[in-house]
């Protein structure tokens, strides 16, 4: 019979008794945090130029929300400190004024609508364009299509607007070759009734290939005998999609849907103030155009800070619910429960 208290690692022991020594105890709840700070000390170092400038950047400004409270002037004093200090309180008036805004409601419809198209048109592009690829087109023509789909995406608004102006403007391609073949010619960019459709079509064009790089990217992970195995097993190619491709992407497009929600009362505001004057400020006016003027323009700095507040407040609440249906469908979300 084989020794196995021999083969067994020697247990130290104490060099004036020849007693074994006690294992060190393990903490209670796993490892502590000094031994992951330990641990993990090169990542942490990596990180922390983000996180500072996170905090200057994001965080600290958040204290400025003060004067949505105050009637702030910054000429009361010789820096926006002391103005701070010494503007009066004005309690909750700016959120009252607010709410008897008909213009704010009217910035905010414009919003919801601009918003609910976009998750309508342009939220199912990037997948559709990712399962096309990545299911009809051949592995030597991929990249190429990947590299053409994403390079509009490093292009300012400036240049959209203008490729999208020389296109369909009263003086663009469309309208000029309708000229020439005896119609008359179109002008889209300033038809207000179409500018919440322009603009997202100017969104897809513009962003839709940055999302099928994220969706090519979780299909990636998918491993090649699962397509195998079901094409053994008779599966088409659609059953295929249906089956194995379609649920790899359901975990990412769960967590970019609630990120798309949480950015709701967010959508575009250098896009649309290119293109504010075009179509006019009934078309165009969202709550990011009108924060703008009411703050910046017109100097309203506290109620545009109120303005501010409650866009925050409903976005993480939409955040908050829009994860909770996430968790409700079995996916993770932007957290775990």
């Amino acid at each position: 019979m084989v020794d196995t208290e021999s083969r067994a690692e020697p247990q130290a022991r104490h060099p004036a008794t020849g007693r074994k020594r006690p294992e060190p105890a393990k903490p209670a709840g796993g490892i502590t945090l000094r031994h992951r700070l330990r641990r993990d000390r090169t990542l942490i170092l990596m990180t922390l130029p983000a996180i500072v400038l996170l905090l200057v950047f994001a965080y600290v400004p958040l204290a400025g929300n003060v004067v949505a409270f105050q009637e702030y002037d910054p000429y009361i004093a010789d820096n926006a400190f002391q103005a701070i200090l010494q503007s009066p309180w004005v309690g909750l008036d700016q959120f009252r004024q607010m709410m008897d805004d008909r213009l704010f409601w009217a910035a905010l419809r414009n919003t919801l609508a601009i918003f609910l198209i976009q998750l309508t048109l342009f939220f199912p592009v990037p997948v559709l364009l990712a399962l096309f690829i990545n299911s009809f087109v051949r592995p030597r023509v991929r990249a190429v299509a990947q590299a053409i789909l994403y390079l509009p995406h490093f292009f300012s608004w400036v240049l959209v607007v203008t490729v999208f102006q020389q296109m369909f403007g009263g003086a663009g391609l469309i309208s000029q070759t309708l000229r020439d073949h005896g119609h008359d010619g179109i002008d889209l960019m300033t038809d207000p009734g179409l500018f919440k459709f322009l603009i997202t079509f100017e969104m897809i064009w513009k962003d839709a290939g940055w999302g099928v790089i994220v969706f090519l990217a979780a299909l990636a992970s998918v491993s090649p005998d699962l397509y195998e195995a079901s094409a053994m097993d008779g599966a088409n190619r659609w059953r295929r999609i249906w089956h194995i491709t379609l649920p790899a992407l359901r975990p990412v497009v769960a967590l970019l849907l609630v990120l798309q929600v949480g950015n709701a009362l967010t959508v575009g505001f250098e896009q649309i103030l290119l293109q504010r004057t075009a179509v006019g400020p009934g078309a165009s006016e969202v709550l990011d155009t009108y924060v703008w003027n009411v703050g910046i323009t017109n100097g309203g700095f506290s109620y545009a800070a109120a303005v501010g507040i409650v866009k925050g407040i409903v976005g993480l609440l939409l955040v908050l619910a829009a994860n909770k249906v996430a968790h409700l469908m079995g996916e993770q979300g932007v957290y775990r429960k």
